[in-house]
C-alpha cells in the first residue's frame, strides 16, 4: 500500500487534533526556504487558564534523511504538543522552527531529545531548548493506512543549564530532578531545577 498524501496527512491530523482538544482558538502559518508551510494551533484558555500549542505540517513527511531521492513513508511521524498556564503566543515560531527540524537537518525527533534555540523559546522568556516527552494520551496516536502512525509529542521548555545536565545525566535525571524539587512544568516562569553540585 502506496502511503497517504502529505495533504491527506494533515487534513487527518488537524482533524485528530479537534476531536482531541475541541475547536482551536486561532493559529499562525510560519513559511522557511525550502520547508513546506508550517502550522501552530493554538487551544485554550481553558477554566484553569491552560493553553496548548499544537504543531500542524511536520507529520505531513516521514521523519529521515531530507536528502532521500526516494522516500519510502516508513519512518516516524509526529507532531509537537506544547501545554503552558497562560498564553505565550510569541512561542509560534520557535515551536514551528522545532518542527521544520526534521525537513531542514534530517534529524528525527524522538521522546528524550533535546533541541536548543539559541534564544527565547516566547518573548521574556528564561527557556531557551526543549525536552521532547514520551506521548502522554492527551492527543492519542493518530493511526495511518500504509505508513507510521502519527504520534503527539509533549515539549517542555527548558533551560541552558537544565539541558546541559540532561545531555550528561539523562532525561530521566532531570525529570527526577523537577518531581523532586516540585517545580510545575507548565508555569511559563517557573523556576529553573537545582542541579547537585
Amino acid at each position: 500500500m502506496s502511503p497517504p498524501s502529505g495533504d491527506d496527512v494533515l487534513a487527518a491530523v488537524e482533524a485528530h487534533v479537534h476531536a482531541a482538544l475541541g475547536a482551536d482558538a486561532g493559529r499562525a502559518s510560519v513559511s522557511f526556504v525550502g520547508v513546506e508551510r508550517l502550522d501552530v494551533l493554538r487551544f485554550g484558555p481553558r477554566p484553569d487558564g491552560v493553553h496548548r500549542y499544537v504543531t500542524l505540517g511536520m507529520a505531513r513527511r516521514p521523519m529521515g534523511d531530507p536528502t532521500a531521492v526516494v522516500v519510502d513513508g516508513s519512518g516516524p511521524r509526529a507532531e509537537l504538543v506544547l501545554t503552558l498556564s497562560g498564553a505565550r503566543d510569541s512561542v509560534l515560531r520557535s515551536l514551528a522552527t522545532l518542527a521544520a527540524t526534521p525537513a531542514v537537518e534530517g534529524v528525527v525527533i524522538r521522546p528524550g531529545a533535546s533541541f536548543a534555540l539559541g534564544a527565547p523559546l516566547w518573548d521574556g522568556a528564561a527557556f531557551t531548548a526543549i525536552l521532547v516527552g514520551e506521548p502522554a494520551g492527551l492527543v492519542p496516536d493518530l493511526e495511518l493506512a500504509g505508513a507510521e502512525p502519527v504520534r503527539f509529542l509533549p515539549v517542555t521548555p527548558i533551560t541552558d543549564l537544565e539541558q546541559a545536565y540532561k545531555r550528561v545525566h539523562g532525561p530521566a535525571a532531570l525529570t527526577e530532578l523537577w518531581v523532586e524539587q516540585g517545580i510545575d512544568l507548565v508555569d511559563p516562569a517557573r523556576r529553573p531545577a537545582r542541579l547537585p553540585g
